[in-house]
């Protein structure tokens, strides 16, 4: 017996298996955790009220004569703070974001013995971070970011 496959039928069997094919990306993004989906932030809204506090805070870093630098070394990264300030009076937060898994975001509360902090190399995954460093001296809060591959 021979089948035979009328052009109507074939464009139905058509639009079918192509609605079939979209629903399984769909059913495959929403309910399945290797498809996980995330904010940067989940607190987006609150963070955007704060943005232009953020930007004075970066122009501030910026009008320095030397903002921080990030160094890769062997054993880590060394996060260079400005050398016009003690560092026993700066005081802060280091936070890491890998965009890609929000799981391995971690905070360092800033606790220098020196200009140079070094945060080593068990900490950080390669790939690419953004560094945020929010850090305060003379009572004057600053801010540096910076993308990076490590």
């Amino acid at each position: 017996m021979k089948l035979k496959l009328t052009w109507p039928a074939g464009i139905i069997i058509a639009l079918t298996a192509f609605i079939i094919f979209i629903l399984s990306f769909v059913f495959k993004v929403t309910f399945l955790d290797e498809y996980h989906h995330h904010l940067v932030s989940e607190q987006y809204y609150k963070d955007e009220l704060n943005y232009q506090q953020e930007i004075d805070e970066v122009n501030r870093g910026l009008a320095l004569e030397q903002n921080i630098k990030l160094s890769k070394t062997a054993n880590g990264l060394n996060v260079i703070f400005p050398k016009e300030f003690d560092y026993k009076n700066i005081e802060g937060t280091i936070y890491f974001q890998r965009t890609s898994n929000n799981k391995i975001d971690f905070k360092i509360p800033i606790d220098l013995t020196s200009h140079t902090y070094l945060i080593s190399n068990e900490k950080l995954l390669e790939g690419r971070w953004n560094v945020k460093i929010n850090w305060k001296a003379n009572n004057t809060n600053y801010l540096y970011k910076e993308k990076l591959t490590y």
